[in-house]
């Protein structure tokens, strides 16, 4: 709901008013993140710059606004008369941002703040030690910030559905940064699991965070757990606090993608199998309808699933150019996709 002043219609917010995880508002407009990753901005605003995703964070300055994207970039548009709107460089892991009148703040990954634009007053001269920050606002000409030593921010960490892609928003706030490598999500099919490494490759370590499950499929449910990689190897719990969420709707078997297509060396092929399933067989063949390669599942495997073809046929030498067919068969059912190999 929004309510007060409404001269630009800042109080209107657009249908459909629903699936919003964070706003904020300036002056005479409002922003509101929803949790597709998109943000929906009305009254006296700008257009929110293309590509709208990916957001995971908002804020309004007075008649300027800013978001950040899921790779902790940050992105400004409206007024730029003082460069509240010129991110400095590097534009990079920012985990938390603010709007003042006419000036901008982001936190770091490292806890420093950055504060930009209009400086009449001192409001972007951060006091030092520039450090251990976990909160920021902006004032008309004066700024903020919370350090963790003083003030913990209380531990979250929580899922979301993007529904037009049936994904997974993980969300997660710590009181402090470990000081590791960074951090793993594990996911798993029940509470109990046994829970799976999703993030081979550590997300950074980040009070504030955010990381999308496009593996998650139609109809299951998930458990997720937040773990901080150490300097020597060895994993801890970040959080006791397990995420869970069930993606409503139906599995069905299909070929999802086969890319690049054409392909020269290389295709990756995506498929989906439902949860039971007696018998699954997943090949490549030629225009004629003669086996080139089987590349089937693993047997209880379910869900979302992706191979890779190196362009090769079961004797191990690679194929002539021209067009193939992916088959997946599921228990009778058949699913086919097209797909050329260039040499």
């Amino acid at each position: 709901m929004a309510w007060g002043w409404n001269s630009s219609g800042q109080c209107d917010v657009p249908a459909p008013n629903v699936d919003f995880v964070a706003v904020a508002g300036g002056s005479g407009h409002s922003l509101g993140l929803k949790s597709d990753g998109t943000i929906v901005a009305w009254g006296a605003s700008g257009d929110v710059p293309a590509p709208n995703a990916d957001f995971v964070a908002v804020a309004g300055g007075v008649i300027h606004s800013l978001g950040i994207k899921s790779d902790g970039t940050i992105v400004a548009w409206g007024s730029n008369d003082y460069g509240q709107c010129d991110v400095p460089a590097p534009n990079a892991d920012f985990v938390a941002v603010a709007g003042g009148f006419y000036h901008s703040l982001g936190i770091r990954s490292d806890g420093t703040i950055v504060a930009w634009g209009r400086n009449n007053d001192g409001q972007c001269d951060v006091p030092a030690p520039n450090a251990d920050f976990v909160a920021v606002a902006g004032g008309r000409e004066h700024s903020l910030g919370i350090r963790s030593s003083n003030t913990p921010v209380e531990t979250a960490f929580y899922a979301t559905l993007v529904p037009e892609d049936h994904a997974v928003l993980l969300r997660w706030s710590l009181p402090s940064c470990f000081g590791g490598v960074g951090l793993r999500i594990y996911r798993a099919l029940s509470e109990d699991g046994p829970y799976n490494c999703i993030t081979p490759e550590p997300l950074p370590d980040a009070v504030l965070g955010s990381y999308v499950d496009e593996t998650a499929w139609p109809g299951g449910t998930f458990w997720y757990e937040l773990r901080a990689v150490l300097p020597f190897g060895e994993e801890i719990l970040a959080t006791d606090i397990r995420a869970s969420l069930a993606v409503p709707g139906t599995l069905t078997f299909g070929i999802r993608y086969v890319m690049p297509n054409p392909a020269t060396t290389h295709a990756s092929i995506g498929y989906s199998l439902p949860e039971v399933w007696r018998s699954a067989r997943l090949s490549v063949h030629d225009v004629a309808g003669r086996l080139v390669r089987r590349l089937d599942p693993a047997t209880g495997a379910q869900g979302l699933l992706s191979v890779d073809w190196d362009g090769k046929g079961s004797s191990g030498k690679r194929v002539a150019s021209g067009v193939y067919f992916v088959r997946l068969e599921v228990d009778g059912a058949i699913a086919t996709q097209r797909m050329v190999l260039l040499r």
